[in-house]
C-alpha cells in the first residue's frame, strides 16, 4: 500500500494547525461560518464600546436576530427549534464567545437553561406557549437558581413555594441572573414541602421584579440581574411537572456547561489571534517580536492548549450526540477549558505589553469576562470535587 507523498499534504494552517476542520461536515461548517459572520457584523464593531459603557444596548433586537439565525435553543427539537447537533451548537457557542462572553451567555441562558428546562420538564401547554416565541427571540428567558447566600450549594436555597388553595405562592431572591431584567419569562427553582420544584413565571406577574446589577467589572456587555419574588401567585399549572428534586436544575446546568466548554475556546482563540497578529507586526530591537524565541515559545504553548481544548470540546460533543456523555465528562471539559482559556488570555496580554490592557484589542475584555465564566455553572473547586468523587468513589462535598 503506497503512502501519500508530502506533495499531497495540505499546507500548515496557523489557524487550524491540527486540521480539526477535517472532523466537521458541510452543515457543521455552515453553522460555524454563519455565526462567525453575524458576530463580525453585529457584535465586533461595537463590543468594546458596549463593554466600556457596561451595557448591552438593543438586546431585544439582538435576541430576535439570534432567533432568525436559529441559534436560540438550536440543539432542541420541535416548537420552532432548529434541531441542530450538539457539535453544531458547540461551534456556535465558540463563535459567539469569540466575539464576547456576554453574547454567548445570552444564547446559553436562553437555550440551555430556560428553554431546555421547559422542553425537558414542562407540560405540553408550557412548551407550546413559550418555546416558539423563545426560539424566535420574541420572548427572552432567564433561569433563577443561584441565590445571594447559596451558589455552589443550591440544596440550601431559601426561595420557597407554598400551596395556597389551588395556587402556588413564591417568595425569595435569586442573584446573578443573566437576562433577568429583559426576560418575559423566568424559570425559577424553589423549595417546597415536596422538595425542589421548578416554576414557569411570566415576569409581568405581580410581586415579581428584576433590578439590574450594576458596577460589574466582568461580563459588562451582558444583562445581569437580581430576581425578587414577593408573594408571586401562580396557578397550579405553573410548575414544571416532570422536575422533582435538584436533578432538574442540575441537568439544565449540565447543558449550559457543555456550551461553556466550547465557548471558552472562542475567547481563547480571539486572544491568541490578537497576540499572533501583534507578534508579527510589532517591532522591537529592529525586528518583529514574533521572531524572538521567548515569544515563539509563548505562542506555541498557547496554540497547544487552544487546539487541545477544541479537540476536547469536539469529543464531548460527539458523545453528547451519541447519548453517551456523562456529567463528570462535562466537568472535565469545563474545568480544563476555562482554566486554560484564562491562561491563554494572560499570556496574550504579556505579548501585547501595555497595549494588552487597551480595549483596542480584545485581550483584557476576554480575560475579565472569563473570570465570571470560571465561577458560574460550577466553580473550579466544585468541578474538581465532581471529578475527585468520580475517580475515587468517595464524596468530599460534605
Amino acid at each position: 500500500m503506497s503512502k501519500p507523498s508530502a506533495a499531497k499534504r495540505p499546507p500548515f494552517d496557523p489557524g487550524d494547525p491540527l486540521g480539526i476542520d477535517d472532523l466537521l461536515g458541510p452543515e457543521d461548517l455552515a453553522v460555524r461560518d454563519t455565526v462567525r459572520a453575524w458576530s463580525a457584523d453585529r457584535v465586533l464593531p461595537d463590543i468594546a464600546d458596549w463593554y466600556e459603557r457596561g451595557e448591552l444596548p438593543g438586546v431585544r433586537e439582538l435576541a430576535r436576530e439570534l432567533g432568525g439565525l436559529g441559534a436560540l435553543g438550536m440543539h432542541l427539537e420541535g416548537y420552532g427549534c432548529a434541531g441542530a447537533s450538539a457539535v453544531q451548537y458547540g461551534l456556535a457557542c465558540l463563535e459567539f464567545e469569540a466575539a464576547d462572553s456576554g453574547i454567548r451567555s445570552l444564547v446559553s441562558v436562553q437555550g440551555s437553561l430556560a428553554m431546555y428546562a421547559i422542553h425537558r420538564f414542562g407540560s405540553e401547554e408550557q412548551k407550546t406557549r413559550w418555546l416558539p416565541s423563545m426560539a424566535s427571540g420574541e420572548t427572552i428567558g432567564c433561569f433563577g437558581l443561584t441565590e445571594p447566600d447559596h451558589g455552589s450549594d443550591p440544596a440550601a436555597m431559601r426561595t420557597r413555594a407554598r400551596r395556597d388553595g389551588g395556587d402556588w405562592v413564591l417568595d425569595g431572591r435569586k442573584m446573578w441572573i443573566t437576562n433577568g431584567s429583559v426576560a418575559g419569562v423566568a424559570v425559577v427553582w424553589a423549595a417546597t414541602d415536596e422538595g425542589v420544584r421548578g416554576f414557569v413565571v411570566p415576569t409581568d406577574t405581580p410581586g415579581f421584579s428584576a433590578p439590574e446589577i450594576k458596577h460589574k467589572w466582568s461580563l459588562r456587555a451582558s444583562v445581569t440581574s437580581e430576581l425578587v419574588l414577593d408573594g408571586v401567585r401562580l396557578p397550579a399549572g405553573a410548575e414544571l411537572p416532570e422536575a422533582r428534586g435538584l436533578g432538574g436544575p442540575l441537568s439544565c446546568l449540565n447543558q449550559a456547561r457543555y456550551g461553556i466548554v466550547w465557548g471558552a475556546m472562542g475567547a481563547a482563540r480571539a486572544c491568541f489571534e490578537a497576540a499572533l497578529g501583534y507578534a508579527r507586526e510589532r517591532e522591537q530591537f529592529g525586528r518583529p517580536i514574533g521572531g524572538f524565541q521567548l515569544t515563539q515559545a509563548k505562542l506555541a504553548d498557547m496554540a497547544l492548549e487552544l487546539h487541545k481544548g477544541i479537540l476536547l470540546a469536539h469529543h464531548l460533543g460527539r458523545r453528547m450526540d451519541a447519548g453517551t456523555l456523562r456529567p463528570e465528562q462535562v466537568s472535565f471539559g469545563k474545568l480544563n477549558n476555562v482554566r486554560e482559556a484564562i491562561e491563554i488570555c494572560r499570556t496574550a496580554r504579556t505579548i501585547l505589553g501595555a497595549n494588552g490592557i487597551s480595549l483596542e484589542y480584545p485581550v483584557m475584555r476576554h480575560a475579565t469576562n472569563l473570570e465570571s465564566v470560571l465561577t458560574y455553572e460550577g466553580t473550579v473547586e466544585m468541578h474538581q470535587l465532581v471529578l475527585g468523587k468520580a475517580l475515587t468513589g468517595l464524596d468530599a462535598f460534605r
